[in-house]
């Protein structure tokens, strides 16, 4: 059985902090665990899931992954805590932190809000980034690139279209950015308004229907609502699937090994047409699924229990 890199991270924040080895090491961890191969053993370590910002797959499959890890996860739910008296986010993983949690796993609107836990405290306990507003999303693209490699064994040469709401997405910041390092072609598909220009470095952009025959990922993203500003441009549900969305139509054009994911939730109708949800090349409950071992595959990491 294989072990995980001994010079690992304590924190798990950015997947560009990582080696592509340890990246790969961590996939391969997670395949591990969902093929039976490995277990974990947490029984003596305890974890808190602080999410500000609501979350049902992200949220519950970290759960998920820590009892099934063994660990005791600690209860919080933001309306009923201290934040309410005007505690900051920094005193409330220091509370947790001084009652003996060694691993914290934040979702908060803030983009980067690690950096200001790390620049004020050397924290002994564990920091896990659950999504900070459009930066970042590690884990959902650590869960990825697992369902990517199940297909494809590789990253290598492979067309991955991004579409979508990419400058509001944190999902499509990490996922870009990693996938251009591990040897992946990114193209970038959606209304050109909402693309962002810092991500020109890691994709080009393409038209839907100049893109959708040649790739083999095609990845959806559900348009960020809540991160728009006042007066940006919007589209009907219906002519924003016929306009970027992928309709039947255009999975018919697809490549007979070509994949569908979203990292949910699918606004059924319109990005995907609700009958693709489910169809036979969609991986979207699987990346569900997979999301589970990936997160043990960080816990063991940045735990330390290889």
């Amino acid at each position: 059985m294989m072990s995980i890199t001994q010079n690992y991270t304590k924190h798990f924040l950015t997947l560009n902090e990582f080696e592509d080895k340890q990246i790969n090491e961590m996939i391969q961890r997670a395949l591990q665990f969902k093929a039976k191969r490995a277990s974990l053993d947490l029984s003596n370590q305890y974890a808190v899931n602080l999410f500000f910002e609501d979350s049902t797959r992200t949220h519950k499959s970290f759960e998920m992954a820590e009892r099934k890890s063994g660990m005791q996860v600690l209860e919080f739910t933001p309306e009923t805590s201290s934040l309410k008296k005007g505690e900051t986010l920094y005193d409330t993983v220091k509370t947790f932190e001084a009652i003996g949690v060694d691993m914290i796993v934040v979702r908060h609107s803030q983009e980067a809000f690690y950096n200001e836990l790390l620049e004020r405290s050397d924290l002994t306990c564990s920091i896990v980034n659950g999504g900070d507003g459009a930066g970042q999303h590690p884990s959902q693209s650590l869960l990825d690139l697992m369902t990517i490699y199940e297909e494809f064994n590789t990253f290598e040469q492979l067309k991955i279209a991004i579409a979508g709401d990419i400058r509001h997405s944190r999902v499509a910041k990490s996922n870009a950015m990693i996938l251009t390092r591990l040897g992946a072609e990114v193209i970038f598909t959606g209304p050109t308004e909402w693309m962002d220009p810092s991500l020109e470095a890691f994709g080009t952009y393409k038209e839907i229907d100049e893109c959708i025959k040649e790739v083999d990922v095609f990845m959806l993203l559900r348009v960020q609502h809540e991160r728009h500003e006042k007066g940006e441009k919007s589209y009907s549900k219906q002519a924003y699937l016929k306009q970027f969305g992928l309709t039947a139509e255009r999975e018919q054009q697809m490549a007979d090994h070509a994949i569908v994911m979203h990292p949910a939730p699918v606004n059924r109708g319109v990005e995907i047409a609700t009958e693709l949800v489910e169809c036979n090349r969609s991986r979207i409950f699987q990346q569900m699924a997979n999301g589970v071992y990936a997160r043990m595959a960080i816990i063991e990491y940045v735990l330390n229990k290889s």
